[in-house]
């Protein structure tokens, strides 16, 4: 039986991946949905806020509703420690990542 590099596959596949979430990102939004733009924090460094491109400031619980509508472009929501918690889009893009965006 043929003896298959099963890391090998997997960087191939993950070096694929990159690079279209690249060309991805680089199209934009072509939805017209708003998206995260920067985030506010507390003190724990839990992101509590979101302002999106359009300018609006919302509340978790209110980015919370509008992504599990569908009404916010590149996030995610997933049920995890009891609750709803909203992400980016696993793209494989650390700069997009909800953590990494500036502050407001």
């Amino acid at each position: 039986m043929e003896e298959k590099d099963y890391q090998k596959i997997y960087e191939e596949y993950k070096a694929q991946s990159e690079k279209q979430a690249q060309i991805e990102a680089m199209q934009g939004n072509s939805s017209g949905k708003e998206e995260f733009v920067a985030v506010k924090k507390n003190d724990d460094g839990d992101i509590i806020a979101f302002k999106t491109s359009s300018g609006r400031e919302l509340d978790y619980v209110t980015a919370l509703s509008e992504a599990k509508a569908g009404k916010l472009a590149h996030v995610d929501v997933f049920h995890k420690y009891g609750r709803d918690i909203i992400r980016s889009e696993p793209d494989g893009i650390k700069e997009n990542n909800l953590d990494r965006l500036p502050e407001f």
